[in-house]
């Protein structure tokens, strides 16, 4: 399809279903998109059917909270049972009903975000999210179904959810698998004391890979894992996202498009002009440990909205790609030399 189309075509869709959301966590990627956006469910199936057209049979839930649709998302499920799904949810809102659909239906997996312990989790998302994970991860395992745990990694948490401790504790709770994202400062308000130093950034790059070895649960860094994907996998290369306002976005954390999927087709969107930058600038760095157009390579990114004349999707404050990139200007120069290092010990 990649040759036939000439473009990128990605293996996942990531998309959201809604902006709403029933937390409030600090330092939301999402936070600055309008909160009465929503995807119907006819847009959800057509991307859903124009992305099997194309091979692709991975789709991925985020938002706002996405189980605010939860019946709309296993009605999906239940329809596409050749397709698996995933849902990245704050698990408040999952309960044994739910987790009896999620069994009967079987393609259907969760990621509950956590921050770390009770202390870690609750300075981010509020007063007795934890115990609401905690409770949600119990009513999973008993029902047999496939989940893992989503976290964030920041200056003020990173000793605590890179530790043993807390990987053995997910463990226990019934994880199978863990995302790692580390933070990023989208809206113009954003806290830039919580970005990860070069230090913390690589304490998860050999721990992320130690654990791998070691433990019975998948690990990845979705970034540090650069290395085997050959660079950034956004921009259709490997994965894309759809906003709740229906914006096709290179990635969760790039909020420029030039489409929108209510108005084109995916396949259209895939050749809409940020998308053909991407494909024509990656890899972004020949040290994959380097691979995001934002936290890494922030001049990559600048030029290829520029190019694209892509605009922001960020309905709350417009934020400008030049404006975003300063943020980043100065970690990506000091994030450089610890991945030079890196890499080289590595090769």
């Amino acid at each position: 399809m990649k040759k036939k189309h000439n473009c990128n075509i990605p293996w996942a869709i990531l998309m959201d279903p809604t902006s709403k959301c029933n937390l409030n966590c600090k330092g939301c990627w999402a936070s600055e998109y309008d909160k009465e956006s929503f995807l119907d469910n006819e847009t959800l199936d057509r991307i859903i059917q124009e992305g099997k057209k194309l091979g692709i049979y991975m789709y991925i839930y985020s938002g706002g909270e996405p189980l605010i649709r939860k019946e709309d998302l296993i009605a999906l499920a239940h329809k596409h049972n050749d397709c698996m799904f995933l849902a990245f949810t704050n698990g408040t809102l999952v309960d044994e009903k739910f987790a009896k659909q999620l069994a009967k239906v079987g393609n259907f997996a969760l990621a509950l975000s956590i921050e770390g312990f009770e202390e870690e989790t609750d300075l981010r998302r509020g007063k007795g999210t934890y115990n609401k994970v905690l409770e949600a991860m119990d009513i999973l395992k008993k029902e047999g179904i496939i989940f893992g745990f989503s976290t964030c990694y920041h200056k003020k948490n990173t000793e605590v959810v890179g530790s043993e401790e807390y990987l053995d504790f997910m463990v226990k709770k019934g994880c199978l698998f863990g995302w790692y994202f580390t933070y990023i400062p989208l809206g113009k308000n954003a806290v830039l004391d919580l970005l990860a130093t070069p230090e913390q950034r690589a304490h998860m790059y050999n721990f992320v890979r130690k654990m791998r070895k070691e433990k019975p649960i998948f690990v990845l860094d979705f970034w540090n894992d650069g290395e085997y994907t050959k660079g950034c996998i956004a921009g259709g290369k490997k994965y894309l996202h759809i906003n709740a306002n229906g914006d096709v976005e290179p990635c969760a954390f790039i909020h420029y498009a030039n489409v929108n999927i209510k108005e084109v087709s995916l396949l259209e969107a895939l050749k809409s002009p940020l998308f053909m930058q991407y494909k024509k600038m990656m890899p972004f760095n020949d040290n994959h440990l380097r691979p995001c157009p934002l936290l890494d390579n922030p001049d990559k990114l600048r030029e290829m909205v520029h190019n694209s004349k892509a605009k922001s999707t960020q309905l709350i404050d417009n934020e400008s790609v030049d404006n975003l990139t300063q943020k980043c200007q100065e970690i990506s120069k000091e994030w450089a030399k610890m991945a030079e290092k890196l890499w080289n010990l590595n090769k």
